[in-house]
């Protein structure tokens, strides 16, 4: 046993002999920090951390302890010039000594624990310059977060979670996977303490009335009351989340509170629920709700009159014409509904696609794609891209769902490391999916022991299914079960380009390569799903906070590669190069075959150097080959500017051509939000530079 006297085994240590002889060696009394400074030497702390090395093994002779921290003493008072050695130079001699007296274990455990409170000392440091900068503004991950002083609180207590996670809680071969840009854990602050978002049942807590800690709201009577509820659900839900928030079916859920209403009552419900989503905040104040509201599928008079008063107050604006920037409206396109021209919501597919061409909003999602169809009416999406119906447990329903988290792979890294070897790359593809596997499982363990208080909104109001017979003290797990594990990807056209010399857009090659891969990356995950039984999806990630990142990392240590490396970002999931031209239609046609694979979510745009509001019938045309191409959820992108001085929208350059303000705000689509453009980060501007319109 390590640290352990043998009566048979004991050989006498001529060092110890030595060393208490009087006048040998001189005398130590100080002791040089890693900052510095100089602090009284102390024999004692190198025996303790001998003895906690050594029971970590097994070991108990604290006496023995004792003797090593000795001869350490000796050792460095015969062997280092200087007179105040460093605490390097007494950690190496701790590691030499129980070496060289065949204390192997201990050594080890020694080691182990050096180098972990190593990791621990460069963690703080790391996080003392984070806070720094964040003291000076925000960081620009989240497009969402402001530079407010409750902003600058948030981003600090992020900061200081993510290293507690990475240094404390995660398995360190995932954390170094982390660390290392082999994969990423999105919102790893919030890695044991919440979900990630939901699709709210508006209908139901409308109709029963809920409670958000402060009282209970019972139904509203009035539309004007209806909005303000659906606000404050989406606000508290939000507080229990990081992600986004959403209404499935807003539309349908509305409804019953519009009918017999007037219209310009209706109107001015949905003018103020536009307002209020872009001006109460939540996130301890840093940022308004990530709100996202589906609409277009009720062909009753009432739920048609709150789809067109909604489109109406978004076409609008705010106050002086502003364009919104939430919520994130899609309007679900299905034949016999709004699709083709006699349908019962034709009118508003049309009067959605007039906004849309104006403001961005609504983008569109396709109910009759293959993938969505089995499901009826049921399939819903929210924010940038995320599917969260799934029927591995319960009903195949989106309401009551979430996602619970996500952990993206670099896929351009697999491909570099592969070095054309297509086998390689399969083999290497196929282990860093399982290591994502078992972080995403982990995670799910992790947030299984949360309970129902630490969500009063979500679980305690049954805002998820099945948390209706949870009691406070109750774990969330027979809820959280329903909602799904995401494994994403970014980077396709770089990791193809490493392979074949070709993107999927250069390449017919390169473009059946692709499926292929994703269609492999589904596979994965599908067993994944069987063998952890939990609802594993696979994500076109969207990449806002990631962008950048694993780019600048595999620069560093592989080089500058043309068309992988030699930019500031990796290419959004599965979508062909933003710079690489070609036509609005091919475009589609390429992206199509992802969406069917990509369950978790998935987004397509196309890019156009104007607003293409005198040109709806064209805008159809795209939307039905989008329909046709096997998409399920797709935008369309173009600038707005706006002057804050006239007012004036258009396409500004500098100055207003009105009025000559340079006071501009300047509206772009940034994943799957609206954003201002001072709040893109390095990587997205970067992208937003490069960005090529496709022609109609």
């Amino acid at each position: 046993m390590e640290l352990t006297h043998s009566n048979s085994n004991d050989v006498p240590n001529p060092l110890l002999s030595y060393m208490i002889q009087p006048g040998n060696s001189r005398s130590l009394e100080w002791i040089r920090k890693r900052d510095g400074q100089v602090a009284p030497f102390s024999i004692e702390k190198i025996s303790a951390a001998i003895f906690k090395a050594a029971r970590a093994v097994g070991g108990e002779d604290q006496n023995l302890a004792q003797e090593l921290a000795q001869e350490v003493v000796w050792y460095l008072q015969n062997t280092i010039a200087a007179d105040t050695p460093t605490v390097e130079q007494v950690q190496d001699a701790v590691e030499k000594t129980l070496i060289e007296r065949g204390h192997a274990r201990t050594a080890k455990a020694y080691i182990l624990y050096r180098d972990q409170r190593t990791r621990l000392r460069e963690a703080k440091s790391e996080l003392m310059d984070i806070v720094e900068n964040i003291l000076v503004e925000t960081n620009r991950e989240n497009a969402n977060i402001g530079n407010s002083p409750s902003a600058k609180m948030l981003q600090i207590a992020s900061a200081a979670s993510k290293q507690y996670y990475l240094a404390r809680l995660i398995p360190e071969e995932i954390a170094q996977a982390h660390r290392n840009c082999d994969l990423h854990i999105h919102d790893l602050d919030f890695y044991g303490k919440t979900l990630t978002c939901i699709q709210i049942p508006l209908g139901r807590l409308l109709h029963a009335g809920f409670n958000t800690g402060h009282g209970y709201l019972r139904p509203p009577k009035r539309p004007a009351s209806a909005t303000a509820q659906a606000a404050i659900i989406l606000q508290s839900s939000q507080n229990d989340m990081h992600g986004g928030q959403s209404f499935a079916f807003f539309d349908r859920d509305m409804a019953d509170f519009v009918a017999g209403a007037s219209e310009d009552e209706v109107y001015q419900a949905m003018e103020a629920l536009v307002y209020n989503l872009n001006s109460m905040h939540s996130r301890a104040g840093a940022q308004v709700p990530f709100s996202s509201l589906n609409v277009g599928c009720d062909t009753r008079p009432a739920g048609r009159l709150v789809t067109r008063s909604l489109l109406l107050a978004y076409e609008r604006g705010l106050g002086r014409g502003e364009t919104p920037i939430f919520p994130n409206i899609i309007f679900r396109l299905r034949s016999g509904v709004n699709f083709e021209p006699g349908d019962p919501n034709y009118d508003l597919f049309r009067l959605a696609m007039r906004v849309s061409a104006q403001r961005l909003n609504p983008t569109f999602s396709f109910m009759d794609a293959g993938f969505n169809r089995p499901y009826g009416d049921e399939v819903a999406y929210m924010g940038c891209r995320t599917r969260v119906i799934a029927n591995r447990h319960g009903p195949a329903v989106s309401t009551g769902r979430g996602n619970l988290s996500f952990t993206t792979i670099n896929l351009p890294r697999v491909a570099i490391q592969a070095q054309g070897d297509l086998a390689a790359f399969y083999r290497q593809l196929e282990t860093i999916m399982t290591l994502a596997a078992r972080q995403l499982h982990h995670r799910y363990q992790v947030q299984a022991g949360l309970k129902v208080r630490d969500m009063p909104f979500l679980m305690g109001e049954h805002l998820y299914l099945d948390s209706e017979g949870l009691r406070p003290e109750d774990s969330i797990e027979p809820a959280m079960r329903h909602g799904t594990l995401s494994i994403g990807f970014i980077g396709l056209a770089e990791a193809l380009t490493s392979l074949t010399g070709a993107h999927h857009g250069q390449s017919p090659a390169a473009r059946q390569l692709g499926v292929e891969i994703v269609t492999h990356m589904r596979r994965l995950v599908d067993d994944f799903a069987e063998q952890y039984d939990l609802n594993y999806t696979l994500l076109a990630t969207p990449a806002e906070g990631l962008s950048g990142r694993f780019v600048a990392a595999d620069r560093r240590a592989y080089g500058s590669i043309p068309g992988v490396t030699d930019k500031a970002f990796y290419t959004n999931s599965f979508h062909v190069p933003v710079d690489y031209k070609l036509s609005s239609f091919d475009k589609v046609s390429i992206e199509g075959p992802y969406h069917a694979l990509t369950n978790a979510g998935h987004i397509s745009y196309v890019e156009l150097d104007a607003p293409p509001l005198y040109n709806l019938d064209a805008y159809e045309s795209l939307l039905r080959h989008m329909a046709a191409s096997g998409m399920g959820y797709a935008g369309i992108n173009f600038p707005i500017d706006e002057c804050l001085g006239c007012a004036h929208r258009g396409i500004i350059e500098e100055n207003c051509p009105v009025c000559g303000s340079g006071d501009i705000r300047r509206i772009r689509r940034i994943t799957g939000y609206l954003s201002t453009v001072d709040r893109f980060n390095d990587a997205k501007r970067a992208e937003l530079s490069q960005r090529v319109a496709h022609n109609v």
